[in-house]
This record gives structure tokens, C-alpha cells and sequence, in this order.
């Protein structure tokens, strides 16, 4: 079985590591997805994009899960944590609106 303390343990111990790439990848991938939702670009490509800037913010999620685990509540965890949920509401509703946009037009 695998053991997620040992996970849970790097995630800690670099934090500052995971972080610094985790922060600025969830900006620049849902940034993407929003120029691409204006821009009309098609409904796959948009969809790839969300679910691809997804994959940080939910690695994200569970980094901030961690440090809650273990009791350490503090600004940057529920700002972390404010950040990935932030991103992944704008990834669902950049599915969500297309998918809607493309029914209205018809």
C-alpha cells in the first residue's frame, strides 16, 4: 500500500520549492485558459487548457492539505488555498461558459 506520510513529508520539507513553482504555474495555466476562453479558440483546445491548468491547483490543494493535517494554520495556507480554489472555479467555468456559449449560438 502506499504510504502517503512520506508524501505528505516531502511536501513539507520543500515547501518553499513546491511553492515557488506551484504559485506562478496555476497563474500562467489559468491565465491561458481565460485568453483562450475570450479569444474563441475551440472548445477543445479551451478544455485541454483547463484541465491541464487544473493539475497544479489540485497538487496545490493537497500541498496545503498537509501543513492543515499537521495543525499549521496560518495566512499562507488559507492564501494558498484561496489561490488553487480560485483557479480551479475559473478553469470549471471556462468549461462551463464555452459549453454554454456554444448551445446559445445555435
Amino acid at each position: 500500500m502506499f504510504d502517503f506520510n512520506i508524501l505528505f513529508d516531502f511536501s513539507r520539507n520543500h515547501c518553499v520549492a513546491i511553492c515557488a513553482i506551484l504559485v506562478p504555474a496555476n497563474l500562467l495555466l489559468t491565465l491561458q485558459t481565460i485568453i483562450f476562453t475570450v479569444i474563441g479558440y475551440p472548445q477543445v483546445q479551451v478544455r485541454k487548457a483547463a484541465l491541464v491548468a487544473c493539475i497544479p491547483a489540485l497538487v496545490m490543494l493537497f500541498h496545503v492539505y498537509s501543513w492543515l493535517m499537521i495543525g499549521v494554520v496560518m495566512a499562507p495556507t488559507y492564501i494558498l488555498f484561496f489561490l488553487a480554489a480560485v483557479c480551479l472555479s475559473i478553469n470549471f467555468w471556462a468549461i462551463n461558459y464555452y459549453s454554454r456559449l456554444v448551445y446559445s449560438r445555435e
